[in-house]
């Protein structure tokens, strides 16, 4: 039980009665209670528990452990926050049992039923306009898919966005970005409160910083979300293709800070280079099942690629590039390659073992999402049961030295870094047998990809570091799985200031 002179908003000095983890520790502390002295934002000092005088507000961390602040660096903010306002269709086992559901689900403010969290793929009945509409009348009604790459409307939903309606009722990769784009587009005054709410919550699992991938001009978002008061993590935000000459033009570079404190600052320029798993899209070099001439969609040709990453990198921005099957993340690397940009690979679910080396060598870092292996292991071993590429290859990229920077996308998985940590070490969840265990990670390496820079950074905590920090109730190296899922944030902080206190 963690005791705290310090509220929510303030600095504490010290961290007291403390214990450190983190792999290649060379503090002569071992498991020995520490003290950390705090001062302007970063660990002043680190001494043994008692030995050097509390001076200011203090934290008695009852023996729990410091670790480094941690990171999700896959989220598309305003879409996770909306979720609490939208029907969950995750326990759908079918069609007609979604469809049902929606059938029930309140109205929204503005006319419309919402659903998410969808997963189709190995439903044994199909997705139809018919069905959605005998179930939904003629209230507008959308069923987002778990992946976000397909959107299922019914004949209201189409007259009201004023798309042509399909028998199957789908609509896939670009059309439905657009439609959750017209979804997301909430009142600013109500969405930004949702997503204050959103990340404090994270901020109480222990996490300092995302990076916000919306759909959306972002710059102007994150400047107003923070000049109305918000504090709660680091932001580092996306830019995608159709607003890059703006950014240009407003002289945008990776780094810059679009507010006072620094707190939100430009990220990379986002390209969505194929589709995903559960749409049977993303861009593979064997077909899908039952499909002989479906291997996926490259929805960015290599091409226009290479002159996307070509004009940002001149322009001072990191490309994240989003490539989930092995075709898609050859071309990516092709496209690194050529262009000397850098960046990250979000997603790569499915890569080659001859481009498993390749992130290494190019500096490119492997941004993925532990969790959707879990998530998607019997799609995966049915869908891409013919793939002769690499799985969710998170062990495989580690051993070739690549840079591993976990996420959630959420909200396609929650955003729950104790959820990734532990489907990333023990392949598993709800007590099945662990998936494709040679994959797995050790948890020194898993909690050093859920920080700031990444597995290949140092993980531990020493004088001089920037106080990102987190004080949890046990250790993450050691615990097993359903203990790490189970990890408790009892304090986090930002630069010394506490964003959560249990």
């Amino acid at each position: 039980m963690i005791r705290s002179s310090a509220q929510r908003g303030e600095r504490p000095r010290v961290i007291a009665n403390a214990r450190l983890t983190g792999a290649g520790r060379l503090d002569p502390f071992g498991d020995d209670l520490v003290d950390l002295h705090l001062h302007g934002g970063v660990i002043a000092d680190i001494a043994p528990a008692g030995t050097l005088a509390h001076r200011g507000p203090v934290i008695d961390a009852d023996g729990g452990w410091v670790i480094p602040g941690l990171w999700d660096h896959h989220v598309h903010t305003v879409q996770w926050a909306l979720v609490a306002q939208r029907e969950a269709l995750g326990g759908a086992a079918s069609a007609a049992e979604a469809a049902a559901h929606m059938g029930r689900a309140p109205v929204l403010d503005d006319g419309r039923r919402i659903g998410t969290g969808f997963r189709d793929a190995l439903w044994a009945d199909a997705p139809s306009l018919a069905l959605l509409d005998a179930a939904t009348g003629n209230v507008p009604t959308y069923l987002i898919n778990a992946d976000v790459h397909s959107v299922w409307l019914n004949s209201a939903a189409f007259r009201r966005e004023q798309f042509a309606p399909s028998l199957d009722g789908m609509l896939r990769e670009e059309p439905a970005f657009e439609i959750s784009r017209r979804l997301n587009a909430a009142d600013p005054v109500v969405g930004d409160v949702l997503v204050a709410r959103a990340l404090e919550k994270a901020a109480a699992r222990g996490i300092v910083g995302i990076v916000d991938l919306d759909m959306a001009w972002n710059a102007d978002a994150w400047a107003r979300r923070t000049a109305a008061g918000f504090d709660a993590v680091r932001v580092r935000f996306g830019i995608y293709p159709a607003q890059l000459e703006r950014a240009i033009a407003e002289g945008l570079e990776t780094g810059d800070a679009v507010d006072p404190a620094g707190l939100a600052r430009v990220g990379s320029l986002k390209v969505i280079s194929d589709g995903s798993l559960g749409t049977r899209t993303a861009a593979c070099s064997h077909s899908y099942p039952g499909d002989p001439h479906n291997h996926g969609v490259l929805t960015v040709p290599p091409q226009d690629l290479v002159a996307l990453m070509t004009r940002a990198t001149g322009a001072g921005l990191s490309c994240a590039v989003h490539a989930i099957g092995d075709v898609a993340n050859s071309f990516a690397l092709d496209a690194f390659t050529v262009t000397g940009a850098t960046g990250t690979i979000e997603h790569a679910q499915l890569v080659a073992a001859a481009d498993v080396p390749r992130f290494a060598r190019l500096g490119v870092g492997a941004s993925v999402q532990p969790e959707h292996a879990v998530d998607d292991r019997d799609m995966t071993d049915t869908i891409w049961a013919g793939q002769t590429a690499i799985a969710y290859p998170l062990r495989a990229l580690a051993d070739a030295a690549a840079n591993l920077l976990f996420g959630s996308d959420a909200p396609v998985s929650p955003l729950d870094p104790w959820a990734a940590m532990a489907a990333a070490v023990h392949r598993t969840r709800d007590g099945r047998p662990a998936w494709r265990p040679e994959q797995a990670l050790d948890a020194a390496t898993a909690l050093a990809a859920s920080t700031g820079e990444g597995s290949l950074a140092r993980a531990t905590l020493a004088p001089g570091d920037v106080a990102d920090l987190a004080v949890v109730d046990r250790d993450p190296l050691t615990a097993d799985e359903p203990s790490l899922r189970a990890t408790r944030a009892l304090a986090t902080l930002l630069e010394g200031r506490l964003t959560h206190v249990a």
